[in-house]
Formats: C-alpha cells, sequence, structure tokens
C-alpha cells in the first residue's frame, strides 16, 4: 500500500470490550500499570457518559448515563496512552502515527499483559478505528476533486454548502465484521478547512473469535482499513499527503 510523507492521521486506536464473566477487580488497573509504567507513566482518571437508545411508541429515545470511569495511562510525549474500565481496554496512538509495522506488537504487547492479568471470557466487541483529519485551504473545497466518498448533492440543489456527514457501514466476514466510513467536516480552523474521514472496523458478532485469534483479526481489520482508505481518496489526495513512489523492482 501507498506511504506518505504528510499522513492524514490523527489517532488510530484498537478498542476490546470483554465479555463480563466475573465481578471488576479494582486493582487489575493497579497491576497493569506496574507491567507498562515505564512507557506510560502519567496516570489519569476519566469520567464516562454513556448514552442508551431504545425504541418506544414514539420514535428512539435516548438516555445519558454516567459510565464508569477509565484509568488512563500516557507517554510522557502525549502520542499514545491505554485506557482501562471494568472488561475494557482500549491503546490510541496519537500523531505522529509511527506504521502499522509498529503499532500492531504495541496492542499485541498490551493485551497480552492484559490478558494475563484479567482472564476474560471472551470478546463482547472488538474495534480497529483510523481517525484522519485534511486540511485544506479556507476556500470552497470540490470534495470529489480529493474523495471518491462523499455526499451527493443532486445537480438542481445549490452545490456550496456547509456542515455536512455522509456514513455507511459495509458488512465483512459473513456479518461477523462491519466497517463504517464516515466522512463529515470538523470545527474551522484559522486559515483550515479540516475535513474528517473515519474508518472503524468492528467485529459485532459477540465471540465471533477466540481470544487466541487477536492478532490474526487485527490484520484482517488493518486490511480491511487500509483497502478502505486508499478506496476513498483520489490521486489528488495522495499528491497532498505527499506519496512516496515505489520504485520498481
Amino acid at each position: 500500500m501507498a506511504k506518505y510523507t504528510n499522513p492524514p492521521i490523527i489517532e488510530a486506536l484498537c478498542e476490546f470490550q470483554f465479555l463480563p464473566s466475573q465481578e471488576w477487580d479494582m486493582t487489575l488497573p493497579g497491576l497493569l500499570y506496574q507491567e507498562i509504567k515505564e512507557e506510560f507513566p502519567n496516570k489519569h482518571q476519566q469520567t464516562g457518559v454513556g448514552i442508551q437508545f431504545r425504541p418506544t411508541e414514539k420514535g428512539i429515545e435516548h438516555k445519558v448515563e454516567q459510565a464508569p470511569p477509565r484509568i488512563q495511562f500516557h507517554r510522557k510525549d502525549k502520542t499514545a496512552l491505554v485506557q482501562v474500565a471494568p472488561d475494557l481496554l482500549v491503546i490510541n496512538q496519537l500523531a505522529p502515527y509511527p506504521t502499522w509495522t509498529t503499532f500492531k506488537p504495541k496492542i499485541a504487547e498490551i493485551f497480552n499483559k492484559y490478558i494475563a492479568l484479567a482472564n476474560p471470557k471472551g470478546f463482547k466487541r472488538i474495534g480497529l478505528r483510523y481517525i484522519n483529519k485534511v486540511i485544506f485551504p479556507p476556500a470552497p473545497v470540490t470534495l470529489e476533486e480529493y474523495f471518491n466518498f462523499y455526499p451527493y448533492v443532486p445537480k438542481d440543489l445549490p452545490q456550496i454548502h456547509s456542515s455536512f456527514i455522509s456514513r455507511v457501514e459495509l458488512l465483512y466476514l459473513n456479518e461477523r465484521d462491519r466497517l463504517v466510513i464516515t466522512i463529515s467536516n470538523a470545527i474551522p480552523e484559522p486559515n483550515k478547512v479540516p475535513i474528517i474521514l473515519d474508518l472503524d472496523y468492528i467485529m459485532i458478532k459477540q465471540e465471533g473469535i477466540p481470544i487466541g485469534a487477536c492478532e490474526e483479526w487485527l490484520e484482517q481489520a488493518h486490511s480491511a482499513a487500509e483497502k478502505a482508505f486508499e478506496t476513498c481518496i483520489t490521486d489528488k489526495s495522495r499528491i497532498l499527503f505527499g506519496e512516496i513512489l515505489q520504485c520498481p523492482t
């Protein structure tokens, strides 16, 4: 796949949700911290908020609830962190993204340390997500020049618009997995027009794979997300990202 001198990735993350099988051990975050504190020494607690959706006769209602707090362990330079909560493990990599050959072993290393400590029953959900921010100068952006995935506006309607979002969910591997692709505008910045391209590959089937098959799933997820990214952008975006042309062998 293509390599870029100015890749648009602002965050990559891998989230593991495990099946509740036993009472949450409050000592687990501290035990994991002892395993990773040399690389992730800075501790922080974040209070979460969850949103529950349920169908009613009046339509879909949502209820905001406080989620269990997450314990976060940050690198000193704030480029990466590990998050732990009941039956949850998240590994976040912020920019600069170091390539998959570096990120995947880090996911596997922390995952294996967590598994040895928590001994979870199985997977409820896994997600590998890439959030890309593409920056344009402060002028109208013709999305189809840079993206192959964008909201279509019929020609009889004004073609200049402000806020937008387009989302599609693609099914993989007999509906075990799902790739959610979202493109939207972001909050404008001084002299910048940012566009977000979000790729989230998810195992949605509970216990779709055994614990021991995690690394194989990660490769499948990354391959699907990488192919989707390349399919969603045009050559004009590749020039913007500084594509490194490969010499023929």
